[in-house]
């Protein structure tokens, strides 16, 4: 190469474009419990910002849905949004809907309220699947059970027939355990992530002239 020639560009490497993590939250009737969460992990998880300099946020789609149809289009509780607007969340617009069985099949991680949300959609997913439990420890999982602090107390209490009191030591509830999931799900991201990467970038004497 001559002096004042250019040299052939070289582009960044770029990772492949993985599909999302999905991630639903399940309660009764998903209007207070479930639909918080999903706020809440929404807005953490736009925050959270992963090794590579992307927000977990891009890489999950959360979603919520209860386990019956008893509230089916109905928006979230008054006192859920007045709860979470108090601590700095918005209600993108909520309208309840039932869990389905087929969502089984697309969904990455379906976290549970309650034991017996857990109960419910493990009864859902032994049914599907013939019988086999295969992997269903691994995708159906409690809130609660990424808080440390939590202890024995696995459930988040049904607010809804308490005052707002009831409704924010909920949202505390929610927010703590959260956290938590964040950490896990950064953690699940980037592994993915790493695993289709053709390869560490390695800063040499050649990369670098």
């Amino acid at each position: 190469m001559t002096s004042g020639e250019v040299g052939p560009r070289r582009e960044p490497s770029v990772l492949p474009v993985l599909p999302v993590l999905r991630v639903c939250f399940v309660c009764t009737g998903n209007i207070c419990r479930s639909p918080m969460a999903e706020v809440v992990l929404r807005q953490l998880a736009a925050a959270a910002v992963l090794d590579d300099g992307t927000r977990l946020g891009d890489h999950l789609a959360v979603e919520s849905a209860g386990t019956g149809n008893w509230h089916a289009g109905e928006p979230m509780d008054p006192r859920a949004t007045d709860v979470l607007a108090a601590a700095g969340y918005a209600d993108p617009g909520h309208r309840a809907r039932a869990f389905e069985a087929a969502w089984l099949d697309r969904t990455d991680l379906v976290v549970s309220m309650a034991r017996s949300h857990h109960q419910t959609l493990s009864g859902l997913a032994r049914q599907r699947s013939g019988g086999d439990e295969a992997g269903l420890g691994e995708r159906l999982v409690l809130l609660r059970s990424y808080d440390r602090r939590a202890g024995a107390s696995v459930d988040v209490p049904d607010p809804y027939y308490g005052d707002r009191s009831d409704f924010e030591a909920c949202l505390e509830m929610i927010e703590a355990a959260c956290a938590g999931l964040v950490t896990s799900l950064a953690a699940r991201v980037s592994v993915r992530r790493a695993a289709q990467s053709p390869g560490a970038p390695k800063r040499t004497s050649e990369s670098s002239s």
